[in-house]
């Protein structure tokens, strides 16, 4: 059986240039939707955040704005989220073991931002991940969960790959650019990547580089689960048949 690892933040709330807290998490959709593609195709899903932390949804998914208008909708990823058990008592991420799984994604919200940009631990994880040849893979903010993952001469392990993740001009539309200390998109360039996105804002785009895939937005989620599975799924298959 394919299994999958799902790396939550474990912080609610996103530190702003003026160092006052944004209010925030992982956005709810990002991790409802690839939770469903995961568990319909078969595969068994670990959740895991720092500390084994009870993670925080970014109650602004829920609002109808961000859900096509639909409050409906908000309300169908609210009662999903909460129906899963895990997200209730996740994993210890320091503490997980990189041979139990065949992939690891890590959905956006701003949270992301803040702790596993960070983490020197999880920067290791993703190393292993790499060392592995096993997928890496983020969406949204969550691509920022990429960037402590160094060699041992300290230099990113992703440098010069192609990627994306919420762009500039995304943050702008939402109004937390002029606040923020950094922006992923300049923080990626920065760091080395080649990083692209949809012609508009919002739009799917999936980007696959090797073993690293990122989605650009919630727009891009579930493409980007179906990518995953279609590659590690069918790529386990063939393995355990011997083929």
């Amino acid at each position: 059986m394919t299994r999958a690892l799902i790396a939550v933040t474990g912080v609610d709330y996103w530190t702003l240039a003026d160092g006052s807290k944004h209010a925030c998490g992982y956005w709810p959709e990002e991790l409802s939707t690839p939770y469903q593609v995961f568990t319909d195709a078969g595969i068994d899903v670990t959740i895991a955040t720092p500390g084994g932390v009870t993670p925080t949804p970014d109650h602004a998914g829920f609002a109808p704005e961000y859900n096509g208008g639909s409050a409906e909708e908000g309300q169908r990823i609210k009662a999903h989220l909460e129906s899963i058990a895990a997200l209730a008592s996740p994993e210890v991420l320091e503490e997980v073991d990189v041979a139990s799984f065949d992939f690891i994604f890590v959905p956006g919200g701003h949270g992301p931002m803040e702790d596993l940009a960070e983490s020197e631990s999880f920067g290791a994880l993703l190393r292993q991940f790499t060392d592995a040849d096993k997928p890496v893979a983020a969406v949204c903010h969550g691509t920022a969960a990429l960037l402590p993952a160094r060699n041992d001469d300290g230099e990113w392990l992703f440098a010069g790959r192609t990627l994306t993740a919420f762009s500039n001009e995304e943050e702008r539309l939402v109004g937390l650019a002029p606040r923020a200390k950094w922006l992923l998109e300049d923080r990626l360039r920065g760091d080395g990547a080649v990083y692209t996105s949809a012609p508009d804002a919002w739009a799917e785009w999936v980007v696959v580089d090797g073993n690293l895939y990122t989605g650009q937005n919630p727009a891009s989620s579930e493409g980007l689960a179906r990518r995953l599975v279609l590659d590690t799924v069918d790529r386990r298959v063939v393995v355990d048949a011997g083929v």
